[in-house]
C-alpha cells in the first residue's frame, strides 16, 4: 500500500500588519511552503470556527492542505515553524489569538511520538475545524491510529463546535 499524503492545517484569528485578514495572511504562508520546494498538492476551502476552546476571542480562519516535499518530519515542522515565525506567530500561552498556526497533522501514516512532535496530531478527530476541511479534500484518509476516515471521524463528532465554509 503506497504512504499517505501529508497534511497541515492552517488557521489564524489575528490580522497581520503586512499580510493582511487572516485568510490573505495563511495564502501568503502557502506560497512561502512552496518557495521551499515544498508542493501544495490541493487545499480545502476557507472555514470560519470558533476558538477551541470557547473564549471571547475573534473566530479563526482555517484550511487544511495536502503537501509533496523531500523533508521528513522533522524537517518540515522546522520549516513550518520558521514560516510562523516571519509571518509573526508569537507563543505565549496554549489557545492564545494568533496571527498564524501551521499544524503537521499526519505525514504518511507515520506515527511519531517525539517532545516536539506527534504524529498524528493528537487532537485532530475531535476537532470540527480540522475534519471539515479534511474531509472535502481527502474524505477517504484514514487516521494512523483510529484507522477511521476523514469522513467517518466527522461523522462521528457532536455538533457543538461551529465551522462555516466560506465563499470563495
Amino acid at each position: 500500500m503506497p504512504p499517505g499524503p501529508i497534511l497541515i492545517g492552517l488557521g489564524g484569528n489575528l490580522a497581520s500588519p503586512r499580510w493582511g485578514a487572516p485568510r490573505d495572511t495563511l495564502t501568503a504562508a502557502l506560497a512561502a511552503l512552496g518557495a521551499e520546494d515544498v508542493k501544495i498538492m490541493a487545499r480545502s476551502g476557507w472555514y470560519r470556527s470558533e476558538p477551541v476552546p470557547a473564549s471571547d476571542q475573534p473566530w479563526y480562519v482555517n484550511a487544511v492542505a495536502t503537501l509533496a516535499t523531500g523533508l521528513d518530519a522533522d524537517g518540515l515542522l522546522a520549516l513550518m515553524q520558521r514560516i510562523e515565525t516571519r509571518f509573526g506567530r508569537v507563543r505565549s500561552v496554549p489557545d492564545a489569538p494568533r496571527v498564524i498556526d501551521l499544524d503537521l497533522l499526519d505525514y504518511r501514516g507515520e506515527r511519531i511520538e517525539t517532545p516536539d512532535l506527534v504524529l498524528p496530531h493528537p487532537r485532530l478527530h475531535r476537532r470540527r475545524f480540522v475534519l471539515e476541511p479534511l474531509a472535502e479534500i481527502a474524505p477517504a484518509w484514514r487516521h494512523p491510529v483510529l484507522g477511521k476516515t476523514a469522513r467517518q471521524l466527522l461523522a462521528e463528532l457532536a455538533a457543538d463546535e461551529r465551522v462555516e465554509r466560506l465563499p470563495c
